[in-house]
């Protein structure tokens, strides 16, 4: 088990196999969030990090988050990760490159513009 990244069940462990559990749970209760392409849809697992997702053939990813699946996110040109709350929480507009801010407001149009 050298590699990384597995979507192979058989390298889960207990750990990894409750947190898929959850997954399961979540997207029967609640689906698949809006955003996220239901194409090849399937469970992955990256060792370093110690998730457990849900990947498709986007690359989108989807994870649980307050017994919630919701989106991961990669900002286009800074690289940060993260839930969009949790990113737009976390970063300073006046910081981000423009394409950044453009792709959190496709989220939330009021990120980053001044309120008077």
């Amino acid at each position: 088990m050298n590699d990384i990244y597995t979507e192979n069940l058989a390298d889960f462990g207990y750990r990894e196999r409750v947190m898929l559990a959850e997954l399961l749970q979540a997207w029967n209760e609640q689906g698949l969030p809006a955003d996220f392409s239901d194409d090849n849809v399937r469970f992955a697992f990256n060792h370093n990090s110690g998730y457990v997702f849900l990947v498709n053939d986007e690359y989108q990813v989807a994870m649980v988050r307050n017994g919630s699946l919701e989106i991961w996110h990669n900002l286009p040109y800074s690289g940060e990760e993260g839930f969009i709350l949790d990113l737009m929480e976390d970063l300073d507009a006046s910081t981000l490159n423009a394409e950044d801010v453009e792709y959190i407001q496709q989220y939330n149009p009021a990120f980053g513009r001044e309120v008077a």
